[in-house]
Order: structure tokens, then sequence, then C-alpha cells
């Protein structure tokens, strides 16, 4: 088949290629790179306002107009391509807002993507309208959502967000799932709002290729527990790094002599997965119910992570708690609680590493999902 990837979200698609290539199918991704991670990509589309002056030109235009230049450029730039994503078997968004551009210009891009290829999939992966409303509803014990649903003063955090509530995304919701083939959720975190949805094609977890990445054994901890918390600075209330930064100020003034602490803000991607080489345990977010790809990328490496994993994600795999990955809660009572257990009982660390590498090896084989999204687009009844 040839397969048409649109928008680049932590290394999915990316990864979903190379398990798509191995089964022998044409990949093309479309994307920006994911901004400062800078992921690969085939066709890139970016616009060309980054620098403080051209940034403020295109607030103030906004301002005025009510046309984002950075949407408009980077819809042109993709109807420039347009010859390029013609003639695929099947299309797939990364999510309602591949582009991440304004609707109006996602809608028009998509029209075309309709009219020239044969089969419109849609990933439930990041932020959209049916997830966002679920947080919104509370229905989740806690969520990305759940520092801005106890306090409103942190609007302007949440823009990017809450936009997908708007009028004019709720109809290029609407408009994609009128038209498109079916809707997979990436993890259990977009599954449980997708629960009696018609379209909705089940869940298929992230794929990993572990191939490319190296397992390093902990086999005995014999210095320091070295513990990473890298930080992406225009994220940190949704992902809950602070109750991390709260736990680990606890951790280094009792267990000082038996720990190290690397904390990094907004590296690129590259530069991330290299830092945390050398550590032992990472914590990655405290908001989610499932592991998103920076977690599961370092528990293939055999890191022990503090993560999402929550009842509903035991349960689905059949697993025991804390065996895997460590449930990171929002409450730092309960991160120092479970850092502790696992500094006085490095043991544990060790034997969490090998199950969160064979875990990883047996649920998330890139090879495997991607023969799961082959059957799933090849079998989707919907039009």
């Amino acid at each position: 088949m040839r397969i048409l990837l649109i928008g680049e979200y932590s290394r999915l698609h990316n990864s979903l290629k190379e398990g798509l290539i191995e089964l022998g199918h044409e990949v093309v991704i479309v994307g920006n790179g994911d901004g400062f991670k800078q992921y690969p990509v085939d066709i890139f589309l970016d616009h060309s306002f980054h620098r403080p002056f051209f940034k403020k030109l295109k607030v103030g235009f906004y301002k005025l107009t009510s046309i984002d230049l950075g949407s408009l450029e980077v819809y042109l730039k993709a109807r420039f391509r347009i010859k390029k994503m013609k003639g695929f078997d099947v299309v797939q968004l990364i999510n309602e807002s591949p582009l991440v551009i304004q609707a109006k210009y996602e809608k028009r891009f998509i029209k075309q993507l309709l009219k020239h290829n044969k089969k419109l999939f849609l990933l439930s992966c990041g932020i959209d309208y049916q997830c966002m409303t679920y947080m919104m509803d509370d229905k989740f014990r806690y969520s990305i959502m759940s520092p801005y649903l106890k306090d409103k003063s942190l609007y302007d955090l949440y823009k990017f967000q809450l936009q997908y509530l708007n009028p004019e995304f709720t109809d290029l919701h609407h408009y994609i799932y009128d038209h498109c083939n079916g809707v997979i959720a990436t993890d259990m975190d977009y599954h449980l709002p997708l629960l009696g949805e018609k379209k909705y094609l089940g869940l298929i977890p992230n794929p990993i290729n572990t191939t490319k990445i190296k397992f390093i054994p902990i086999n005995e901890i014999t210095g320091k527990i070295n513990i990473f918390h890298g930080i992406n600075t225009s994220a940190i209330a949704k992902k809950g790094n602070d109750y991390f930064s709260e736990a680990l100020k606890i951790i280094e003034t009792k267990y000082k002599d038996k720990v190290e602490i690397i904390t990094t803000y907004s590296i690129p991607y590259q530069d991330y997965i290299k830092h945390y080489d050398n550590c032992h345990i990472l914590l990655d977010q405290t908001n989610g119910y499932d592991q998103g790809y920076n977690a599961l990328e370092a528990m293939a490496k055999g890191k022990v992570v503090f993560t999402g994993a929550e009842q509903e994600w035991l349960e689905h795999y059949n697993l025991e708690s804390n065996t895997i990955a460590i449930n990171a809660e929002p409450n730092v009572s309960s991160i120092v609680k479970n850092l502790e257990w696992l500094i006085n009982n490095p043991k544990h660390i060790e034997l969490i590493s090998k199950n969160a590498r064979k875990f990883i090896e047996k649920e998330h084989n890139y090879i495997k999902i991607a023969e799961h999204y082959t059957e799933i687009w090849q079998t989707s009844i919907f039009k």
C-alpha cells in the first residue's frame, strides 16, 4: 500500500513508518517536526513567523483581521505540494489539527486529501474535541485539564487545548468524523472518551522500534541512584512537573548521599534521549492514565518511569501495580513515597527495568503494531 501520514507528535508516525516499511509498504510523512523536538518528516510544512519581530507582526495582523498568517502560509505551502500527496491508499491524520493551523485551513486541506486519495483515518492523539469534551466534563479522576478546572486563571496556559472546543474546531471535528473511514485511539487517555462512538475502531498501542533503542541493563546499583526529570516548559502544568519538582526537593534533602538528580528544560529530542541514558529513574508525567512516547521509549531502554499507569491500564494489559512502570499521581506525597520505596529497595529498580523492556517488546513492537494498523485500514467498514 501507499500510505500518507499527516502530522507528527512524539515520533509516533516515524516509528509506524519504520514498521510499515519493514512490511513492504510505501510511506510518506507530512508535518512540521513538532517544533523544537525536530522529528524527521518527508514533506516539511511550517511557517516563517518564529522570530520575535515576525511573531509580533503575525499577532498584530491576526488582531486586525482574524487571519493567522502562519496558518495561511502553511496551508498555501500544503496546496503547492498537494501533487506529492495524491494517489495514496490510506491517509492518516495524527489528530484533528494535523498541520497545527487554524481550523478553517485544516478543513480546506483535508478536503483536498479526501478528493485525491482513497481512505482517510483519524488518530485520537494529542488533543481533540472528543477527549477535550470528556476532560472538561471532569470524567477522568485527573487529566491534563485538571489544573485548569481547578483554577480558571490558567486560561492563557490552556489556550491551545481550549481552542478545540470553539465553533470552528467543533465544525472541523464533525466534518472529519462524517468523512473519515474510522478513528483509532493510541492509548487509554483517548480510548476511554471514544467508547460508544460509532466510528471508533479501537485502541492500537503506540509503536516502538526496539531495534533502534538499546536496552541498558541495571544489573547492580552500587553508587548513587540517578533520577532524571526532563521538563517541557510550555507544558509544566499539564504534565504535572511541579509535583515532581516538589517531590525531588524532599528527596534531595533526605537522600542527598544516595541520589543524583538531573533536570533539563525544553531540549531537542535527540539531546533529551542522550541526557537520560545513564539514569535509573525517569519522571515523565502525573496527569495521564497511560504512557506517552517519552515514557515508552525510556521503558524500552530499561528505565523505571513515573508516568500514567492507572488501574484501567493495568486491567487492559492484565498487569500488577508498579511492576512495569510507577503510576505517578498528581500528589507530592505519593511520588515521594514511591521514590523512597525504590531508593531503599534498589533490587526493585533492577526488576522493573527488565519488566519494562519485556513489556515494550511484547505490547509495542513496531512491526506488530504496523500489521495491526494495516489490518484495521483494510477491513474498516466505515465510509
